[in-house]
C-alpha cells in the first residue's frame, strides 16, 4: 500500500498499522483518515496479517482530528465527511483479528478514539489520553462518547467528556482506559510481543471470539448467548478446530500447529 502518512508494516504474521505525520503531532486530518482506513482494510483482507498494532511512533500517538482542517468546514461540509471520520475508527474496530494500540504521549481526541477501537490497549508511563473535543465547542464524533462510556461505564466517561480533562497513564490504567503501562522505550515491543502470540492462532476461532462479544456488548443478553451459539457451532466447521482437539487429546493443551483453515 503506497500512501503519505499511514503505512502498514508486515512481520511474522504481525501487521503494523503506521501513524507517520510527524510535523503535526500525526494529526488525523481527511488524508489520515482515508489512508488509516485503507490500511485496516488491507490488515483484514492479508492473510498473512493474524493480528495488528496500531502506532503513532515513539513521540505520539495521535494528538486528535487535524482542528485547522475542520476549523474551515461548514455544518454541510460536516455532514458530507463525518461518516467518513468516524468510518476511518470503524473501519480499525472492524479488523477481525487482534488489535492492540501502543500509546506513546498524546492521544487526545481522534486519537483516543483511534485507540478506544483497538481490542486492548498498552500506553507509554508517559502517556496522556483524552477526549477535549468539548473545549472546542464540538463532541467527540468517532465512536469517543459510544466506545467510552462501553469500556470504562458511562460516569467516568461523562466525567471525562463534560470536562475534556487529559488522563495520565496511571489513572487510564486505574479507570481501565488502558490495559498496561510500561515504560515508553517498551510500549511497541511489548504490543508486537502480544500480538505475535497470535501469528500462530487459530485465526477463525479469533474472528469468531471478537465478533461475538463486539456484537454481544451491543444486544441483551439472550440475543448474545444466541449469537455465541452460532459462533460456537460454527466453527466446527473448520480444520483447525479437528487439529486443536485432536493435538490437545494427543498432546496436552497449547501444542497445536494450526493451518488456519
Amino acid at each position: 500500500m503506497t500512501s503519505e502518512f499511514v503505512r502498514l508494516e508486515v512481520a511474522d504474521g504481525v501487521g503494523t498499522i503506521r501513524l507517520d505525520r510527524p510535523k503535526a503531532m500525526n494529526a488525523i486530518s481527511i488524508q489520515v483518515q482515508d489512508e488509516l482506513r485503507d490500511a485496516a482494510a488491507e490488515a483484514t483482507e492479508r492473510a498473512d496479517v493474524r493480528a495488528v498494532v496500531v502506532w503513532g511512533g515513539e513521540r505520539v500517538f495521535a494528538a486528535g482530528n487535524d482542528v485547522k482542517e475542520m476549523s474551515t468546514m461548514s455544518y454541510t461540509d460536516m455532514v458530507d465527511r463525518v461518516d467518513a471520520l468516524q468510518g476511518a475508527v470503524n473501519a480499525v474496530a472492524r479488523i477481525p483479528k487482534p488489535v492492540v494500540a501502543a500509546v506513546n504521549g498524546y492521544a487526545l481526541g481522534g486519537g483516543c478514539e483511534l485507540a478506544l477501537a483497538a481490542d486492548v490497549r498498552f500506553a507509554a508511563d508517559n502517556a496522556v489520553l483524552g477526549q477535549p473535543e468539548v473545549l472546542l465547542g464540538i463532541t467527540p464524533g468517532a465512536g469517543g462518547t459510544q466506545r467510552l462510556p462501553r469500556l470504562i461505564g458511562p460516569s467516568k466517561a461523562k466525567d471525562l467528556l463534560f470536562t475534556g480533562r487529559f488522563v495520565k497513564a496511571d489513572e487510564a490504567l486505574a479507570i481501565g482506559l488502558v490495559d498496561r503501562v510500561v515504560p515508553a522505550a517498551d510500549v511497541y515491543a511489548e504490543a508486537l510481543a502480544w500480538a505475535a502470540k497470535f501469528a500462530t492462532a487459530a485465526p477463525y476461532a479469533l474472528r469468531a471470539i471478537k465478533e461475538t462479544v463486539d456484537r454481544g456488548l451491543e444486544v441483551d443478553l439472550e440475543t448474545g448467548l444466541s449469537i455465541e451459539r452460532q459462533a460456537f457451532s460454527g466453527v466446527f466447521a473448520t480444520e483447525d478446530r479437528t487439529t486443536g482437539m485432536e493435538s490437545f487429546i494427543e498432546n496436552g493443551p497449547g501444542k497445536a500447529i494450526f493451518g488456519g483453515r
